[in-house]
């Protein structure tokens, strides 16, 4: 067993090897892949401008007409009557050509002015591409470092269970040797007994009487039992009571000490009698309901205020003392050994919450099937415990507590409980993991790159994924109906 358990934590560490070199190659393709930004060429004002203040001065070249009254100036006034025509028109496209000159040169400085903006436009838009490449980066570099850590918290999580299994397989291997050790001591005696009497036929039959009377004593002593525990009733011989059975449902810390442990990691009592409260309505017209490791009474108080009659038990000295000193009816005792003393179909339903992690399996089956059989018909049994599937409540809450004994699938608490006899059970998941607590999807802006839009889509999903394995419900309940 151990051999198998090896060789899966190896080929576990090899697929997480190739899966951070996968990640990590692709990690570096895409800072290779990030683009280097260059600024954009500005456009340069044209060299053409030079001369339009000249021709705005000049483009007037017609001279206005002779003045004076001499002869000379009649002979101008005749040539400048002449040529005036054509001086005016030649004026005239002089005022036109300027004009245009001047409308063609501001609508260029205006289409440099836009080309300006626009080019610094794109640099600011290139600038916040390349700054969205580097958070996605560093993003993508602190996500990695949170994975391997939580591989290597989950890693830690398989070493540990391997070696309490390869304990377990020791410890079973030892039993087992001391067993064949014992039976060849009873064989070898036997076939000395037997050598011994072959001897003559009256020793025969004085060893058959030996053996006949024997065998009464041990039915009446057998009868004796089933008498004063009814539980044995078609029970197959229960194993020695040893110090490990008793323990199999105790705290391993001391009353007054679990206590505290529990007002402070658990909760006050106000907030576990919100979480509870839920559950009341399951046991509405119900009597003598049972709370299994009641605690410090909050589920009895619910009960009592919905007008239903319960009791509880709790293992924890202090624990029931207190419960008891607020008037609740609770007894000092393990659920094994107070549901055997209990007639069939007593109950009107069973409740326990954070409890079932604390038993070890054998002990939980027995516990099973107990309250099977001391469940009237229609009742129901309703089983509270963390979610081990969920990777925040096994590592923040599962092994804070050293009471905590098997960590229980809620597939596999939920087949436990039909295998014991109930007809029907779900699975309710509870306590949702805050989303501020999850990891965070990232906002793509609008109008970026498609290969960045692919990206960031492509890291979403893998957050997604990862919130759905590690951020999904801190506790479940399967609910039992008989």
């Amino acid at each position: 067993m151990t051999e198998r358990l090896d060789d899966t934590l190896r080929r576990l560490q090899k697929e997480r090897d190739e899966a951070d070199r996968r990640y990590n190659d692709a990690l570096t393709a895409l800072d290779q892949a990030r683009p280097a930004f260059d600024p954009l060429p500005r456009p340069v004002a044209g060299h053409d401008e030079h001369q339009l203040g000249a021709l705005n001065e000049a483009w007037n070249i017609v001279p206005g007409p002779p003045a004076g009254g001499g002869v000379k100036a009649r002979v101008a006034g005749i040539i400048w009557r002449a040529v005036a025509p054509y001086f005016q028109r030649q004026l005239s496209f002089n005022s036109l050509l300027v004009d245009h000159l001047n409308r063609t040169t501001e609508a260029a400085r205006q289409a440099r002015r836009a080309s300006e903006e626009r080019a610094a436009a794109l640099e600011a838009r290139f600038a916040a591409i390349d700054g969205f490449t580097a958070r996605l980066m560093l993003y993508l570099q602190q996500i990695t470092a949170y994975v391997d850590t939580k591989d290597r918290e989950t890693s830690g999580g398989a070493l540990v269970l391997n070696a309490a299994i390869s304990g377990m397989a020791e410890n079973l291997d030892k039993r087992w040797e001391s067993l064949d050790v014992r039976l060849e001591t009873r064989t070898a005696a036997l076939t000395s007994s037997y050598e011994s009497l072959k001897g003559t036929q009256e020793a025969v039959r004085t060893a058959v009487s030996v053996s006949q009377q024997a065998s009464l004593s041990l039915k009446r002593e057998l009868e004796r039992l089933m008498a004063t525990r009814p539980d044995m009733a078609g029970a197959e011989p229960e194993p020695p009571v040893t110090a490990a059975r008793t323990e199999a449902f105790a705290p391993a810390l001391d009353a007054f000490k679990y206590v505290g442990f529990e007002d402070r990691f658990r909760g006050p009592r106000e907030l576990i009698r919100q979480r509870l409260e839920s559950y009341v309505p399951m046991f509405e017209g119900a009597r003598d309901v049972l709370d299994v490791g009641c605690g410090r009474g909050e589920f009895l108080e619910l009960l009592a205020g919905a007008g239903i009659s319960g009791r509880g038990i709790d293992l924890n000295h202090e624990m029931a003392e207190l419960c008891r000193a607020r008037g609740l009816d609770v007894t000092e005792a393990d659920a094994v050994t107070y549901l055997s003393g209990l007639p069939d179909a007593s109950l009107g339903g069973l409740f326990a919450a954070q409890v079932v992690e604390h038993l070890q399996p054998a002990y939980l089956l027995r516990f099973l099937e107990l309250a099977f059989h001391k469940i009237r018909p229609g009742g129901r049994i309703v089983l509270e415990t963390l979610n081990p599937a969920c990777w925040v409540a096994f590592f923040d809450s599962y092994i804070r507590d050293i009471t905590h004994v098997w960590p229980l699938h809620p597939d596999t608490l939920e087949y436990l409980v039909l295998a014991s006899g109930f007809p029907g059970a779900d699975v309710e998941y509870r306590s949702p993991v805050p989303e501020r607590d999850k990891l965070q999807i990232l906002e793509v802006p609008e109008g970026a790159d498609g290969t960045l839009v692919e990206l960031a889509e492509t890291l979403n999903a893998n957050v997604r994924l990862l919130n759905r394995r590690m951020f999904t419900y801190l506790d479940y309940a399967v609910v039992g109906t008989r």
